[in-house]
């Protein structure tokens, strides 16, 4: 008898085979697909702030609460009188205004009675409303080096730090660039500013590490942030070039600098202050927010 030949259309051993096999293989990728997204960490672990004025033509109460539906926790940057009405909106000022401006800061002597009379009377202000954070600034060099500057803010800063202490807030000088938008300015590098914190030794005197300006002077953000977190008290963005929004058009990857910071376990804020190029600079504001939500 001859034997039979299997037609195309009837099943054969080989079929069933390549059947279970494929099946298992898909129920594996499956499985593993379903675990990796059961593990993967939520959102929100960044707390996401807004410098006001960036966005100084939208009426203040109207901002307020674009800022929080959008899921933004305060805004950075106001004066006491300011503060009342982000907190009527279920936000806080996560930055107050310090003593005095940029270019005349603690670096100069000749700066530091006015700056500490008014240093104290805000670090009051700011414990009485409940905020933690006041901003403080290095000065521009002027004639005066790097080495004299470090040693006059450490003085001059060192006069207000138990006050600080003892009423619970944080003193944050700022790193800007001195290559394009504050020439001169002396807190200019993040090793300068690092110098500054462990000379003052005190947990409540951290640096704001404005990431659009360390890029222009340094970059290297990320390794940077990595080895310099515990000297790190605030956040900045902006995208680079033009501090515009940071989106794909910029040359920073702020997603992955979030992620970073979320598994540093890095507590502080990290507020958006970048001038929006969308017509609606709303929308860019949510999707800042949206980029940093990781």
């Amino acid at each position: 008898m001859n034997k039979e030949i299997p037609s195309k259309n009837k099943p054969c051993r080989r079929d069933f085979i390549k059947v279970i096999t494929t099946t298992a293989l898909t129920s594996s990728i499956m499985a593993k697909t379903v675990s990796a997204q059961d593990s993967t960490p939520k959102q929100g672990r960044i707390k996401q702030s807004v410098s006001r004025w960036c966005y100084g033509k939208i009426p203040m109460p109207e901002f307020c609460k674009a800022v929080k539906e959008m899921g933004l926790v305060g805004i950075d940057l106001l004066d006491p009188n300011e503060w009342a009405i982000v907190k009527e909106h279920g936000l806080i000022c996560t930055m107050a205004n310090g003593p005095g401006g940029i270019e005349k800061g603690w670096n100069d002597p000749a700066n530091h009675k006015r700056l500490i009379e008014n240093a104290e009377k805000r670090l009051h202000e700011v414990a009485s409303a409940g905020l933690t954070n006041m901003i403080v600034f290095s000065g521009n060099r002027g004639k005066i080096d790097d080495k004299e500057g470090l040693e006059n803010c450490a003085k001059g800063l060192k006069e207000i730090i138990p006050l600080a202490e003892q009423l619970g807030v944080n003193v944050i000088m700022e790193l800007l660039n001195s290559k394009r938008d504050h020439k001169n300015y002396m807190c200019d590098h993040t090793i300068w500013g690092v110098e500054l914190v462990k000379r003052i030794g005190s947990p409540r005197f951290k640096l704001l590490y404005d990431i659009y300006h360390m890029q222009i002077m340094e970059g290297d953000i990320i390794q940077t942030i990595t080895d310099n977190i515990q000297y790190i008290g605030h956040i900045h963005t902006g995208g680079v070039p033009g501090r515009n929004d940071i989106d794909e058009t910029q040359e920073l990857n702020y997603r992955r600098i979030c992620e970073v910071l979320a598994e540093l376990n890095y507590d502080g804020f990290v507020a958006h202050e970048f001038v929006p190029k969308n017509p609606d600079p709303l929308q860019s504001l949510k999707r800042a927010f949206e980029i940093c939500n990781v």
